[in-house]
């Protein structure tokens, strides 16, 4: 499914129609900065192993500034769910 790019925030939404459009499952993404729920910009996706290394080679060919890739587990109801992808950007 296609994510609805007009309500994805402006400053990422670039990075999200590149991941997505080639293959990326993203689920969550925010351009960062006062007032976001992320400092930085960032988009969470749902992948195995060698997802998170796709993404940022995906990334890094469209010229975009990749600053980190995350591994993460959530904590709900006191039990971990995950992992999930997180892929951080150079704010502009």
């Amino acid at each position: 499914m296609t994510p609805p790019y007009s309500k994805i925030d402006p400053g990422i939404r670039k990075a999200v129609k590149v991941l997505s459009g080639s293959g990326i499952e993203t689920f969550e993404s925010c351009e960062g900065g006062r007032g976001h729920a992320f400092f930085e910009p960032t988009i969470r996706f749902h992948g195995s192993h060698a997802t998170g290394l796709r993404a940022v080679s995906i990334a890094l060919d469209y010229g975009l500034k990749v600053s980190e890739l995350r591994r993460y587990y959530t904590v709900l109801d006191g039990e971990l769910v995950g992992p999930a992808w997180e892929i951080t950007f150079v704010s502009v």
